[in-house]
């Protein structure tokens, strides 16, 4: 019989936009969300948009269901550091999340591990929640290497100690699984989940939530959530479309 997840720890289902908007279709789309955010049955539901839209979400957003946050945050708090965005920025415009270290970061701008977590540490440093990204690309699959890969990344995030840890989200977006239309199975995800929490437990965070992305949809949604350390989804090209985030929510 499969264990259900941890009553203690409450869904959430998160969009992250990534570079996607327009003021047009983002009025569209959040107005749609708030109308039927009653339907994700108590999960949080919160949207992370491109840092030009953060007025928007703070305008159509304030007082619904929904929080919101950012894609990215800068270590430095200020000063002549050209295109970077600081946790205090984000802070003006009520962000709630943001994210830290996710794939296509480590990847297109070289972000390291002991990055993500000195990002991780300015934005708890100001109140905000990080959503740390970890996950293996195929070739690390491949080669038996997921769990030796995940240690690596989560080390520095670990080294933060439990009163950080227990103040962020974690999400396993496998690289191979992420706008490919793959999805690891919930057996694969699981196995995963679980060795993230046993690493969590270690550093007395057990009940830290993990968040799974990689090409979540409505219609593999129920079998993920099904799964005891899947406590929600971080989604990507789905948040876009808001019956289907609704209907993720709602599983």
């Amino acid at each position: 019989m499969t264990q259900r997840p941890s009553q203690s720890r409450t869904r959430l289902v998160m969009g992250n936009w990534k570079m996607n908007g327009s003021l047009l279709a983002n009025a569209a789309l959040l107005q749609a969300l708030v109308a039927g955010a009653s339907r994700a049955r108590g999960a949080q539901l919160a949207v992370c948009a491109p840092f030009p839209y953060l007025p928007q979400l703070q305008e159509l957003l304030a007082g619904s269901l929904i929080s919101w946050g950012a894609q990215d945050v800068s270590v430095h708090e200020q000063g002549a550091y050209t295109g970077e965005v600081s946790g205090s920025m984000l802070r003006d415009f009520a962000c709630t999340w943001v994210l830290c270290g996710h794939s296509e970061r480590r990847a297109m701008h070289g972000e390291s591990s002991s990055l993500v977590a000195a990002k991780t540490s300015a934005a708890l440093a100001l109140g905000l929640a990080p959503v740390v990204c970890v996950g293996e690309t195929l070739a690390d699959r491949d080669a038996g290497r997921v769990e030796q890969v995940i240690a690596e990344q989560l080390e520095p995030i670990l080294g933060l100690g439990a009163a950080a840890l227990n103040k962020l989200v974690l999400a396993y977006e496998p690289v191979w699984a992420i706008g490919t239309g793959r999805t690891a199975s919930p057996e694969q995800a699981q196995a995963v989940h679980g060795f993230i929490r046993s690493a969590l437990t270690r550093s007395e965070a057990g009940q830290t939530r993990i968040l799974y992305g990689g090409s979540v949809k409505a219609a593999n949604a129920a079998a993920l959530f099904s799964q005891p350390d899947i406590d929600g989804a971080l989604v990507g090209g789905a948040s876009l479309v808001a019956d289907e985030f609704l209907n993720i929510a709602a599983a």
